[in-house]
């Protein structure tokens, strides 16, 4: 049975929990709807009992691991901005971004599959990285380091059109000299010299 919601997990479970909802992004990234519960839990390093438990159904674990990395995305947030400066914690954020987007591009059946058995994987999620981005580039105009008339919805159009256009693993590089044109575009503007 899957923990009881609002319960904390004790942390031996819940980095049980963790691994198996990394191994199931691998797994389903590479087989789609063909991955084994088995294989999924052989690469998390559990048995098979602990990974039902968490998640009885095929759709329950692709949900779950769905989730899982939109919250590592967003919540990767606050500890970039601690750790860089506005402008480098951006950037390192765009790339997180697009692993993100690489994750869901790879598991696109699988999540297809939940959404034709009545589920929405996707509830929130954009909500969550609107204010992820929200958060960075409030940090980022504050700073002055960024354009104030872009807004964090400008921005995730332009993530997503990256995403959408090269968010395959084989098209790493240019994901990142598009990412880099986008960041460079939102840079503040020089101040402009009085007119002679």
């Amino acid at each position: 049975m899957a923990p009881e919601a609002g319960r904390p997990l004790r942390a031996d479970a819940q980095r049980n929990r963790d691994k198996i909802l990394a191994a199931a992004v691998r797994v389903f990234t590479e087989e789609g709807l063909d991955a084994h519960f088995e294989r999924i839990a052989r690469e998390a390093g559990v048995g098979t009992g602990t990974l039902y438990r968490n998640f009885p159904t095929r759709d329950a674990l692709i949900e779950a691991a769905y989730r899982n990395e939109v919250a590592r995305l967003c919540d990767a947030v606050p500890g970039l901005l601690a750790a860089m400066s506005p402008p480098d914690a951006l950037r390192a954020w765009t790339r997180r971004f697009i692993d993100y987007a690489t994750a869901k591009l790879g598991m696109a059946d699988a999540l297809r599959a939940v959404v034709n058995a009545g589920t929405n994987p996707y509830a929130e999620s954009h909500e969550m990285i609107q204010a992820a981005l929200s958060s960075l580039m409030a940090a980022n105009t504050a700073a002055g380091t960024i354009r104030s008339d872009i807004s964090p919805t400008d921005m995730f159009a332009a993530l997503a059109g990256t995403a959408l256009t090269s968010a395959k693993p084989e098209q790493r590089e240019q994901a990142e000299r598009l990412l880099d044109l986008t960041l460079d575009g939102l840079r503040s503007a020089p101040p402009r010299l009085p007119a002679n």
